[in-house]
């Protein structure tokens, strides 16, 4: 917009960079920024360079953290002999909600896609090797989202962590709850079909 002053537009223009922010939502946070006491826009602005600056990767499952080792890895209360291997930390931040899930985790942060340049070099699957030749690992959860580099992903892990005697399951997907057979597409009912179990 012409009419916006540089440090506005400027201000507009970063919110908009961000996923999923489009024109209007950018503008409406950069007026609040705006409107904002000095002292809470300062605080705004810490709070943006203490995440950047003071927040990295766990050393053991490479989720995020603010300590060499997040508090899910340093419980002495969860099951470190299953990993949950999941895409990124947002996926860790929705299991944990579910409340259900005692073991760890391993955050790959991202998927293997040959069309992006995506290898298995560029995700930390190094890393959960690693962490199976040093640490009493019985089980491997592969919770990769169902798409076809989620798909994929999984497939390259099951390859290559069964011949190490380990135990490695795919989490069941299929019908959400409350959806319709004749609106769900071939694959969907496919997979709610063989993730069936008893009742």
């Amino acid at each position: 917009m012409d009419s916006l002053v540089k440090p506005l537009q400027d201000l507009v223009d970063k919110f908009r960079s961000l996923d999923g922010v489009g024109q209007k939502s950018a503008m409406r946070m950069a007026f609040s920024i705006l409107d904002m006491p000095d002292a809470d826009a300062y605080a705004f602005a810490q709070a943006i360079l203490d995440a950047k600056t003071k927040i990295g990767l766990c050393s053991v499952c490479q989720n995020i953290s603010s300590e060499e080792i997040c508090p899910i890895c340093a419980s002495s209360t969860r099951d470190h002999s299953v990993v949950c291997v999941v895409e990124d930390y947002q996926a860790v931040i929705a299991l944990e909600k579910v409340k259900e899930f005692s073991g760890v985790y391993h955050v790959l942060h991202g998927t293997i896609s040959p069309m992006k340049g995506i290898g298995p070099d560029q995700l930390k699957i190094k890393e959960l090797l690693n962490r199976i030749n040093n640490d009493d690992i019985k089980e491997v959860i592969v919770a990769t989202n169902p798409t076809v580099a989620g798909e994929a992903t999984a497939m390259y892990i099951s390859r290559i962590l069964k011949p190490l005697g380990l135990k490695v399951t795919r989490i069941a997907n299929g019908l959400p709850v409350g959806a319709d057979l004749e609106y769900a597409d071939a694959v969907t009912l496919y997979r709610a079909i063989m993730g069936r179990h008893d009742i």
